[in-house]
């Protein structure tokens, strides 16, 4: 879905009450079309990670933001898939890699084990796409603080927990 006029197409269908914007249940349905079937939550975080205005709904313009990640990260995913319809743990971390994200050992695998659904190092597209929706919604929060762009903050409690809060899945 990379052509605008495919893309306002879907949404205007999406956007049944036709105000311009589109739900979190109503992405929830779209996307679930397309078999990608994410908790209601992690529609809710996509929303949040794109809403640049803040109205809790995401425009066509924030839904095309959304879509271009959506598509780095399933290029991702395809590239390594290997024809099994399921990533490896090391998979992951080549994929999260193409990306753009480098983790740590320890931030790796403790992300890795939030995200594993099954328990058995088996991460599928809807698995991934969550578990990097996770980690770019960190990153922007990340980056929100780190204002001299050094790689490092420092938060105090009230705003750990604000960073905590806007990152939950």
């Amino acid at each position: 879905m990379e052509n605008t006029t495919i893309l306002r197409e879907w949404f205007e269908q999406v956007d049944s009450e036709k105000t311009g914007s589109i739900t979190a249940l109503q992405l929830k349905r779209a996307l679930a079309v397309g078999n990608l079937d994410f908790p209601l939550s992690v529609v809710q975080q996509m929303i949040r990670m794109y809403d640049f205005d803040r109205n809790g709904m995401m425009s066509f313009e924030e839904f095309v933001a959304l879509n271009r990640f959506l598509l780095k990260v399933q290029h991702a995913f395809s590239d390594l898939e290997r024809g099994r319809g399921f990533l490896l743990t090391d998979d992951v971390y080549e994929a999260l890699v193409k990306i753009g994200f480098t983790l740590d050992s320890p931030a790796f695998y403790t992300v890795c084990e939030s995200f594993d659904q099954n328990k058995n190092g088996r991460f599928r597209l809807d698995d991934f796409i969550s578990l990097c929706i996770f980690l770019q919604s960190a990153r922007n929060l990340f980056n929100s603080f780190d204002t001299a762009k050094q790689g490092r903050v420092t938060l105090d409690l009230n705003q750990f927990v604000y960073c905590t809060a806007n990152c939950r899945i």
